[in-house]
């Protein structure tokens, strides 16, 4: 094993099988958040096994061999702590906040539903009830549904647009031999990485670990290769649904995680909708009362990235609401950030980047989001002093390309209605 200190409190052992550890000591606090990464998701699905990733997730909890799913519920609860899992487009995500105690508790609650859930038949039947309704779910909720719809309009062919949760056919058709098929090529050292911050200490860490196994677990298959992203689809389309509100994402393709231009991007996200005093709260909401919600967002992968708005607004004022929020999309694509405006946006992306590393959860995000993109690692003086160092010319080139009013994908989600004519 080979162990790096990457910052002061802050190291990573990467272990001949190919698991990585990184650890952050915070010692201020009481507690403990550790995940185990997954580089499995949906991406690495195929069209007719859409879900599978997400349903695997979902069964891991129903049992191993060691514990019950009731035994699995109460062991970090009955401590306080808290156990949950995620499914996210290119990894799968299991962790745990607990007092830092009981570090060797969550650990091997984790390793044990990582590696030894047992999968069964019978199980499977009515966790496949629990996901179905978990669609129900998001297509009762159409602010939800409007971003997966957004998706599949920009990449109708490619994993990217596919339905993390997957669709009520290849749910009901998955098998429990496609969730072990999955569990033995996906769930090995080489696609894990392993992540904590909070009052530990990282060579107690690495002990932990080994007593769990990780470091003499065979490496398994290399992950599989993400599909090639084809050109994102540039459409309109207007999806019938008897919502009293109509939902709508204007966005587009962008670009990977790892590029330079993501802070940029944010800068201008920002200014555009990151708040109560951004253009499109102010104009959209504050002068124009078109709707009660109205916000950017922005999501980035190891091929691709996506950033748009979302709206959600009465039937009859949806077309005037697009039509603002192009303007304003045109404005900064024209005339991007400058002088005391852009040294502003700045400061509110440093403030935000900061207040976000607050917490021992978020700090054990960042270290699996640094180690599963291929980024160095920088200290949070470094990122604030790079966001600092972004120039007017930087931003006004990511505008000019990726705001452009004729780059935008636009879903429309609600009643029926034709649109109105100028």
């Amino acid at each position: 094993m080979r162990t790096v200190k990457l910052d002061d409190r802050l190291y990573r052992t990467d272990a001949e099988n190919g698991v990585t550890v990184l650890s952050e000591v915070l010692p201020g606090v009481r507690s403990v958040a550790v995940g185990i990464w997954v580089r499995a998701a949906s991406v690495h699905e195929e069209a007719g096994k859409m879900g599978v990733s997400h349903l695997l997730e979902h069964m891991v909890f129903k049992g191993t061999e060691r514990r019950s799913a009731r035994d699995i519920a109460l062991e970090l609860e009955v401590r306080g702590g808290a156990l949950d899992a995620f499914t996210s487009r290119e990894h799968t995500s299991y962790q745990a906040r607990v007092l830092d105690e009981d570090l060797p508790r969550a650990l091997d609650v984790l390793t044990d539903l990582v590696r030894n859930p047992m999968l069964r038949s019978d199980d499977l039947e009515l966790e496949r009830r629990v996901v179905l309704e978990e669609i129900s779910t998001v297509e009762d909720t159409p602010d939800d549904l409007v971003f997966e719809l957004h998706a599949q309009a920009l990449w109708p062919k490619h994993p990217y647009g596919f339905s993390i949760l997957g669709t009520r056919d290849t749910i009901s058709q998955l098998s429990a031999d496609d969730l072990r098929a999955l569990h033995a090529r996906a769930y090995h050292p080489r696609h894990v990485v392993i992540t904590a911050a909070g009052n530990l200490n990282h060579d107690l860490l690495l002990k932990l670990v080994a007593k769990c196994g990780w470091f003499t677990y065979e490496a398994g298959p290399e992950p599989p290769a993400v599909p090639a992203v084809p050109p994102a689809q540039r459409t309109s389309q207007r999806v019938q649904r008897d919502t009293v509100q109509t939902h709508v994402v204007v966005g587009t393709d962008t670009f990977p995680h790892r590029d330079e231009r993501r802070e940029p991007l944010l800068l201008l996200n920002t200014v555009l909708g990151g708040g109560m005093s951004s253009r499109l709260f102010q104009r959209v909401r504050e002068e124009l009362g078109l709707a009660y919600a109205v916000l950017t967002y922005q999501s980035f992968y190891h091929e691709t990235g996506v950033t748009g708005v979302y709206v959600g607004t009465h039937p009859s004022t949806a077309d005037q609401a697009v039509e603002v929020i192009l303007d304003e999309l045109k404005t900064l694509a024209t005339e991007g950030l400058s002088g005391s405006v852009l040294a502003e946006a700045k400061q509110q992306l440093k403030g935000q980047v900061t207040l976000s590393l607050e917490s021992p959860t978020a700090r054990m995000y960042r270290l699996a989001t640094v180690e599963l993109y291929g980024e160095p690692y920088r200290p949070i003086d470094r990122v604030l002093a790079g966001i600092d160092r972004i120039s007017a010319e930087q931003v006004g080139a990511v505008a000019a390309e990726f705001l452009d009013p004729a780059r935008q994908t636009t879903v429309w989600l609600g009643p029926n209605e034709a649109p109105r004519t100028h």
